[in-house]
């Protein structure tokens, strides 16, 4: 028998939040000076520190704290305001649709728990591991989101210290490093069936909607449709190659 070895059973907790926080660890680092830009432009936006530090550890949503953070402040209906953070959002709906299926033993109180820190990179790690043939233990998901909440409120606290460094963030690139980031955590996923076809429907449509209808929206305009692709799609891929195991045989 081949294959990924499990997880072995007998690891205690301790051993199990070290190991999560190991793989949190290049999370903190690659999208750590996202947070500092966020905590630097919340002050260019007339919020104090402590305002700030108490959105990024009650919030906890990177991309849409910078969407409420551009609407704050300007005359436009709450309702307006909920609605664009909820486009920017949408993903996590999925998100949790998906690791529902790995933390099914979890109580449900754990599951709720765990689904508030339920961001990219928790969801990124948290397929990988499951994809490998490993369980996704309750101890091990925290130890890998305590590192990354620790990390984003503290750059967010870093950012709001040095904020005059990243004003200009164009000179410094750092407003280029989130679309970096998620491109890194995509191509992580190009391995499953169907990837390309989807990734570019989705892209397309999203970079048509962002022209036509304007931002937010495009995030959940272009997620849509890749779904939909996916839907249509992907079932006959997964047949096609089921057919081709069997004829291997």
């Amino acid at each position: 028998m081949t294959g990924k070895r499990l997880a072995d059973d007998s690891m205690t907790p301790g051993r199990l939040f070290l190991e999560g926080m190991r793989r949190g660890i290049p999370v903190v680092i690659t999208a750590g000076p996202f947070g500092a830009l966020f905590g630097a432009l919340a002050i260019d936006n007339g919020m104090s520190a402590f305002d700030a530090v108490l959105m990024s550890a009650t919030i906890f949503a990177g991309a849409s704290q910078l969407v409420g953070l551009e609407l704050f402040g300007q005359h436009i209906p709450a309702w307006i305001v909920i609605l664009s953070i909820f486009a920017v959002n949408f993903r996590h709906i999925l998100y949790s649709a998906s690791l529902g299926q790995h933390v099914a033993n979890w109580s449900w109180v754990r599951q709720m728990f765990g689904f508030f820190f339920l961001v990219d990179p928790a969801y990124a790690e948290t397929e990988r591991r499951a994809e490998q043939g490993e369980d996704v233990q309750f101890s091990w998901y925290m130890g890998l989101v305590f590192v990354v909440y620790v990390g984003w409120v503290g750059m967010t606290w870093l950012g709001t210290i040095f904020g005059n460094f990243l004003e200009d963030s164009h000179t410094w690139g750092i407003d280029f490093i989130l679309p970096i980031y998620f491109m890194a955590l995509l191509m992580g996923f190009r391995k499953r069936p169907f990837w390309y076809p989807i990734v570019f429907v989705s892209a397309a449509s999203s970079i048509i909607a962002a022209k036509t209808v304007g931002s937010p929206w495009h995030v959940s305009i272009g997620a849509a449709v890749g779904i939909l692709t996916a839907a249509i799609f992907a079932p006959v891929s997964d047949e096609e190659t089921g057919d081709k195991q069997e004829g291997s045989r």
